[in-house]
C-alpha cells in the first residue's frame, strides 16, 4: 500500500510516498480502504522532530473510508460500512489504516468532511473536560476560529456555556454563527473581553498558543482555570494545564458526532483537500496557518 513516511527530520521536502505491508487488525480493531486521512499540528511537529524521535516515521491519526477487514472481536460493524476514527498506530495517511475508536460516517458527511472531525473533536472535548465547562459558566477559546477551537466552541455551547472567542475581524461573522459572541485578538483583547463579560471568564482554553496565557491567568482569577494545548512552554512557565492525548482521552465525543450533526449542532470545518501525492503542499499550507478550515488527504 502506498503511504507517507519520512526518515529524517525536516522541512516538508523530507516526506516520501513509500510502499509497505498493508496492517492487518488486531482484536477490537478494524481495517479501512482510506478515503481521506486529517492532516494535524502534531504531523508537522512529528516530522520536524519535535516530538517523537524514532525513525522512520508514518503519519495520521484520523481518517474515513470502508472497512475491508475485522479483527477479533469486532462485532459493531462489517465490511463494506462507511466509518470515521482514530487510528493509534499513527499511520493513517495511507491507502490502509487500522482504527482503534471509529463509529459510522452520518449520512449527510462525506469521506473528507468526515476525516475532518475526529481529531479536532476528541482534543477539544479532552480540553473542555478538564476545564469543567458546563451550564452557567463563560469560557474564553483563544483561537475560535479554527478547526479545534470552532469545535470547542460548539461543543462547549452544546453543554450550555457563555462562549466568547477570539479571532480575526474576517472571522466574527463565522464565530457568532457558531453560538460564540467575537473579540480581536491581539493587543487589548483582555480589554475586549472585559467589555463583554465585567468580571472576566470563569474559564479559558487557549488553542492558538500566541503568548496569552498571563492574560487569560488574569481573566479567569487563577492559573487553575486556563488550559493550553498549544503552548507547552508558557503553560510550564505560568503554571497552566497543558492537555495531551496520553493523559487521557474523549474518546466517548465520536458517539456524539452523529446526533450533534443532526440536531444541528455541529457544523463541520471547511475542508481543502489534497491529494496524497501532493503532502508536502498540504504540509506548507497547514503550517502557514492561514486557512481556517481543515486539510485533509485524499486517497484511493
Amino acid at each position: 500500500m502506498k503511504a507517507v513516511r519520512f526518515s529524517r527530520f525536516g522541512d516538508p521536502g523530507v516526506l516520501e510516498i513509500v510502499d509497505l505491508p498493508a496492517p492487518h487488525p488486531g482484536p477490537g480493531q478494524i481495517r479501512i480502504a482510506v478515503r481521506a486521512a486529517g492532516v494535524n499540528v502534531s504531523d508537522w511537529k512529528k516530522r520536524r522532530g519535535l516530538m517523537d524521535q524514532e525513525l522512520p516515521q508514518t503519519l495520521g491519526h484520523e481518517a474515513a473510508g470502508t472497512v475491508d477487514a475485522l479483527g477479533e472481536g469486532v462485532s459493531d460493524v462489517a465490511v463494506g460500512d462507511r466509518v470515521l476514527g482514530l487510528s493509534g498506530a499513527g499511520a493513517a495517511q495511507a491507502e490502509s489504516a487500522l482504527l482503534d475508536h471509529y463509529v459510522p460516517v452520518p449520512p449527510a458527511l462525506d469521506f473528507a468532511t468526515a476525516a475532518a472531525l475526529p481529531a479536532a473533536l476528541e482534543t477539544a472535548a479532552r480540553a473542555l473536560d478538564q476545564l469543567d465547562v458546563r451550564a452557567g459558566r463563560t469560557l474564553l477559546v483563544n483561537g475560535a476560529s479554527g478547526s479545534i477551537g470552532s469545535a470547542a466552541v460548539q461543543l462547549a455551547v452544546a453543554r450550555g456555556a457563555r462562549v466568547i472567542g477570539t479571532a480575526g475581524p474576517a472571522n466574527h461573522a463565522y464565530l457568532r454563527s457558531l453560538g460564540a459572541e467575537p473579540v480581536a485578538y491581539g493587543e487589548g483583547m483582555a480589554e475586549r473581553v472585559r467589555a463583554l463579560a465585567p468580571g472576566g471568564t470563569d474559564l479559558a482554553l487557549d488553542v492558538a498558543g500566541s503568548g496569552v496565557l498571563p492574560e487569560l491567568v488574569g481573566l479567569t482569577g487563577a492559573a487553575a482555570n486556563v488550559v493550553t494545548i498549544a503552548d507547552f512552554a508558557g503553560a510550564q512557565e505560568h503554571g497552566v494545564r497543558f492537555s495531551r492525548g496520553d493523559t487521557g482521552r474523549a474518546l466517548y465525543v465520536l458517539d456524539e458526532i452523529g446526533p450533534l450533526i443532526e440536531a444541528g449542532r455541529l457544523a463541520p470545518p471547511a475542508v481543502r483537500t489534497f491529494p496524497l501525492a501532493d503532502i508536502a503542499e498540504a504540509h506548507r499550507l497547514g503550517e502557514e496557518g492561514r486557512d481556517r478550515g481543515k486539510i485533509v488527504l485524499l486517497i484511493g
